[in-house]
C-alpha cells in the first residue's frame, strides 16, 4: 500500500519561510516525478511545482517563482519543497503527489497527471 505523508506546514508571517516534507512508502518513487499542489479555501486545487525523478528538470507555477524551490532526496523517498517570503496569499492546504507513470515527466503541473497523494499539511500565512 502506498502512503504519502506531508509534514513542515504551520503558520508564519508574511516574509517568512518553511520547509515542506513528504515521505512515500510502499513505493520507491527514484522513477517517479513528484508534485507540489495547494488549494485555498473556497478556490479549486492549484499545481505549484513538479520536479523530475532525476531532479535535473523543475517547473514552477509563476506566482511562486523566485521564491520557492522544490527538491528530492531519492535515498529517503523525500521530496522537499522550501518557501521564501511567504506572502498571504501562500495560505492553503500543501498536497504532495506521485506521478502516474514511471519515466515521465510533464511540462506541466496538473493532476490529472498524479496518482498518489497525501493528506496535506496547512500552510498559514499572516499579514
Amino acid at each position: 500500500q502506498v502512503q504519502v505523508v506531508e509534514s513542515g506546514g504551520g503558520l508564519v508571517q508574511a516574509g517568512g519561510s518553511l520547509r515542506l516534507s513528504c515521505i512515500t512508502s510502499g513505493l520507491t518513487v527514484d522513477d517517479y516525478a513528484m508534485g507540489w499542489f495547494r488549494q485555498a479555501p473556497g478556490k479549486e486545487r492549484e499545481g505549484v511545482s513538479s520536479i523530475s525523478w532525476s531532479g535535473l528538470s523543475t517547473i514552477y507555477e509563476d506566482s511562486v517563482k523566485g521564491r520557492f524551490t522544490i527538491s528530492r532526496d531519492n535515498s529517503k523517498n523525500t521530496l522537499y519543497l522550501q518557501m521564501n517570503n511567504l506572502k498571504p496569499e501562500d495560505t492553503a492546504m500543501y498536497y504532495c503527489a506521485v506521478a502516474s507513470t514511471p519515466g515521465l515527466f510533464y511540462h506541466r503541473v496538473t493532476s490529472d497527471d498524479y496518482r498518489y497523494w497525501g493528506q496535506g499539511t496547512q500552510v498559514t500565512v499572516s499579514s
